[in-house]
């Protein structure tokens, strides 16, 4: 029997499949069903038509899974931030191991037992450094609120997470369990402040209102955080009694910043930004180094596990004394700096202006005097003249962001074949994708999954390189 949208079954969730949805099979179709746990029993509306499987919505649990806990937060259903939060933590690194067990077979045509035991999070819940919250004119509504009979309003005043799939609807947050508790009052604040003020929301469709976002950095290793206002506007009028009514209320906060984005793009980057409050960063520490972070800045989410994350890195780099190391996709420098004592030369390259400026900065901070910080495209700019002006390096580590390296990179890498290449990547499937070229000159030794995103399915990976010699 064709499986049809719209149609009604009762499903046994079999497995978990990457992005954190629950599988099924229905008469040897494969259904992928959001929020349910291996074990569960549930009735389902099919979503979604595809070819070679089917995507569904639960309707309703009518047998739980054993393993199925109670989530801590009341949002965990419907909410986009924790897909996982109704698995216990054991139980979704066991399913993460396995995750990057079958994208290192499935896709890069590997042996899965190169895949070593996954590395698991000391605090499952409150690990984030960093939140991007969203306001909007338009909220998610409850389960409840669209089977209700009557008319509800969305329109409105809303802050917090984007609902899944949706970039014109806001899930109205009543509380957050990702960052430290701070997090989620600061939200708050804003939130009636703006109400109280007739601060309006960033309407997406209109292109209209003033509020877009609110991003909040804290730091593990210091007292600092960051508050900062991403603006459709520039408007001094605005933003400074909030400035003020926040640092009156959280005198916690170090440094508050205005990020103005007046352009249709979505992201929470300003086009410019203004210094409101504070020095405009805040610092951390990863290792031996300190680290100062701009509000636009990448830095690793989760602190602590950075920490092991990098400590496998350097391990699978086995540096020499008197080596030359790479470092593409370098951020702020968190990676280059914390090799730097092992090696005579290690060198960054990044694509963000602002990284790049925070990775010098960096480097003199800490009294690291052996990196250099190249500007530029990784595709255009990781080349033979860059080669020829920087010399061949021993080891190279890569961390690219979650579309994986470009093709180009990958050639070159794959045509360079040096001693060493590490391979940092928080996405598997495109790690295994770009391994599965670079594996014509180099042996994929191992493959270290390190969990940085509890409650998610998201995972990060180490995998070591090294050259194949001809015999």
């Amino acid at each position: 029997m064709s499986l049809k949208k719209g149609q009604v079954i009762n499903l046994e969730i079999e497995s978990t499949a990457f992005k954190g949805k629950g599988i099924a099979k229905h008469d040897g179709i494969a259904v992928f069903v959001p929020g349910t746990a291996p074990g569960d029993t549930v009735e389902a509306r099919i979503v979604r038509k595809k070819k070679k499987f089917r995507e569904a919505k639960v309707l309703e649990i009518l047998d739980p899974s054993p393993i199925r806990i109670t989530p801590t937060c009341s949002h965990a259903s419907t909410c986009g931030g924790c897909t996982w939060q109704h698995i216990p933590y054991e139980k979704q690194l066991e399913f993460k191991e396995q995750h990057v067990r079958d994208h290192m077979e499935r896709i890069a045509g590997l042996d899965p037992d190169i895949v070593q035991t996954i590395i698991g999070c000391d605090r499952s819940l409150y690990y984030r450094n960093k939140m991007e919250y969203s306001f909007g004119t338009r909220r998610w509504l409850s389960d409840e609120e669209i089977q209700a009979d009557k008319f509800v309003d969305d329109s409105g005043f809303a802050a917090g997470l984007h609902a899944p799939g949706r970039y014109d609807k806001i899930l109205n947050l009543r509380e957050c369990h990702l960052q430290d508790p701070i997090s989620y009052r600061l939200l708050d604040f804003v939130r009636n402040y703006c109400k109280e003020h007739s601060i309006p929301a960033f309407d997406t469709h209109e292109k209209t209102g003033f509020m877009r976002h609110l991003v909040i950095r804290t730091s593990h290793h210091t007292d600092d955080l960051m508050v900062n206002f991403v603006t459709y506007k520039d408007d001094a009028d605005i933003i400074q009694p909030l400035a003020n009514a926040l640092q009156e209320n959280f005198p916690e906060i170090t440094t508050i910043i205005n990020n103005i984005n007046d352009q249709p793009n979505p992201t929470a980057v300003g086009r410019y930004e203004n210094v409101i409050y504070g020095p405009g960063y805040i610092v951390d520490n990863i290792g031996q180094h300190s680290f100062k972070i701009d509000a636009n800045a990448f830095f690793q989410t989760n602190t602590r596990q950075a920490e092991k994350l990098y400590s496998v890195a350097k391990e699978y780099a086995d540096l020499k004394s008197g080596s030359k190391l790479f470092d593409l996709y370098c951020g702020v420098g968190t990676l280059t700096l914390f090799m730097a004592d092992s090696v005579e030369k290690a060198v960054g390259i990044e694509l963000v202006d602002v990284a790049i400026k925070n990775a010098k900065f960096n480097a003199r901070e800490n009294s690291v005097e052996n990196t250099e910080f190249v500007l530029g495209d990784m595709k255009d700019t990781f080349n033979e003249p860059f080669l020829e002006k920087y010399g061949r390096p021993d080891c190279i580590i890569t961390d690219p962001p979650r579309s994986g390296m470009h093709p180009d990179v990958v050639q070159q890498l794959s045509d360079l074949a040096v001693d060493t290449l590490v391979y940092v990547s928080c996405n598997p499937s495109t790690m295994a994708r770009d391994l599965k070229e670079l594996k014509n000159n180099y042996h994929i030794e191992q493959v270290q999954p390190v969990d940085m995103f509890p409650q998610t399915y998201h995972i990060e990976t180490v995998a070591r390189c090294t050259e194949k010699v001809s015999t």
